[in-house]
């Protein structure tokens, strides 16, 4: 059996966590592969995290491309091989004609909603623009999906599987900067990154808008490190490269930010 309790030790999403605590003691126990819903960012760092400490087991999250944000876990002895390909997950095609009102990332889960679809069972969604959208699903949920979802808002659409190398995946845009701070303080180091002002983003990261390799993080004076990722809602991500102190004891800092 698994330690429980110390790998629940303060995780926010417990009951996530005690999910795949089961998943993966069932992995041990079977020596199959299991698989966990779709998890968000937040909710696969904070399993990674204690379960890295594990002998016994393995994860390997994907979400149908590389850069997907929500994933499902493959869960494994770690005897056993273990790549993406294991991974479970179908695409879909959701087109209609959306010329005249180009439709959201809202409107198509909402639709998939709609149908009695829950929101685990659906990866990312790739919107299109006015030719529809493209979807992450278990595939357990595509034959249901091709014959349930024949609408998004007003707009007829025809829904059909796809192969996961036809999915439209644009490249995100990134901007390679270079500042040089007192400090490795959160609210220095992004106030940076993302152009604004050192007090705007101080009122951000009180105001909880602010993560740190997806955990929330509500203190300005936090200390990041290389490699550590920071993502404020609506305005992108930032990753942290590489560090040199200065002559004058200040850093230099290699920052990456993706729009």
């Amino acid at each position: 059996m698994l330690p429980r309790e110390e790998l629940l030790k303060g995780v926010e999403n417990r009951d996530t966590v005690a999910r795949v605590i089961d998943l993966a003691e069932q992995a041990i126990k079977t020596w199959e592969v299991v698989f966990s819903d779709f998890l968000s960012p937040p909710e696969v760092a904070q399993i990674q995290q204690p379960f890295q400490r594990l002998t016994e087991v393995q994860l390997l999250a994907w979400g149908g491309y590389p850069q997907a944000e929500r994933q499902r876990l493959a869960i494994a002895r770690a005897e056993l091989p273990l790549d993406r390909s294991q991974v479970a997950v179908t695409a879909l095609d959701i087109a209609g004609n959306f010329l005249f009102d180009p439709p959201t990332h809202r409107d198509f889960l909402g639709a998939m909603l709609g149908t009695g679809l829950v929101r685990e069972k659906t990866g990312d969604i790739i919107v299109l623009g006015e030719r529809g959208a493209q979807v992450i699903v278990v595939p357990e949920m595509v034959e249901f999906l091709e014959t349930q979802l024949t609408q998004v808002r007003s707009v007829p659409v025809k829904t059909q599987r796809i192969e996961l190398s036809e999915l439209k995946i644009r490249e995100p845009k990134k901007k390679e900067m270079t500042t040089v701070e007192a400090s490795m303080r959160l609210d220095a180091i992004a106030s940076a990154g993302f152009g604004m002002s050192r007090s705007k983003m101080a009122d951000l990261i009180t105001g909880g808008d602010v993560r740190v390799n997806w955990k929330d993080v509500s203190q300005a004076s936090y200390i990041v490190k290389p490699g550590d990722l920071i993502a404020i809602r609506g305005k992108g991500r930032l990753e942290i490269g590489e560090v040199a102190v200065t002559k004058k004891d200040r850093y230099r800092i290699q920052l990456t930010r993706f729009l």
